[in-house]
């Protein structure tokens, strides 16, 4: 069977894998809606954890020079994005519901905060160069982003797009 490029898979209307329907088994406005909710509650546990409300926000400001409110926008519309990046690879992810939104979470912390957003703001890897706290603090904020993914987030990991 020849490959085919990207080009050829999104035109083939037969092959079942295509984003287009994978795009398609998304609920949009679920997904946008936990992705804004989940952002609230990582900002009610930062706000617990450091007793500082969109402490977030500010250092995405400050940092870009673009002030408080591009760093809300920001913050938020990252917020928004996760939440529609896992419901698009959810129903590939292992495990009960739950456990597929605390991996994402996990995973993403890892990859995307420890290594990359916090070195990049001068915290260091981690961001044990701000506080040896940083890391479980972090961790336990996106854990509560995760409780809309597995509350709103709706999936049939029985759907034919996903079997191989």
């Amino acid at each position: 069977m020849p490959v085919k490029g990207l080009d050829g898979i999104l035109k083939d209307r037969t092959n079942k894998h295509t984003i287009r329907n994978i795009m398609k088994t998304i609920n949009w406005k679920r997904a946008i809606l936990a992705g804004f909710i989940g952002t609230i509650l990582f900002d009610l546990a930062g706000l617990l954890f450091t007793g500082t409300w969109w402490d977030i926000p500010g250092i995405l400001g400050a940092k870009t020079g673009l002030g408080l409110t591009y760093g809300v926008i920001g913050h938020y519309s990252n917020g928004v994005l996760l939440a529609i990046l896992f419901a698009g690879i959810a129903p590939s992810l292992w495990g009960p519901k739950w456990a597929r939104a605390i991996t994402f979470v996990v995973a993403e912390t890892i990859a995307l905060v420890w290594f990359f957003m916090l070195p990049l703001l001068g915290a260091g890897i981690a961001g044990l160069d701000m506080d040896p706290l940083m890391p479980v603090i972090t961790l336990l904020r996106h854990i509560a982003y995760a409780i809309p993914l597995i509350i709103l987030i709706n999936y049939d990991v029985q759907n034919p797009l996903y079997k191989s």
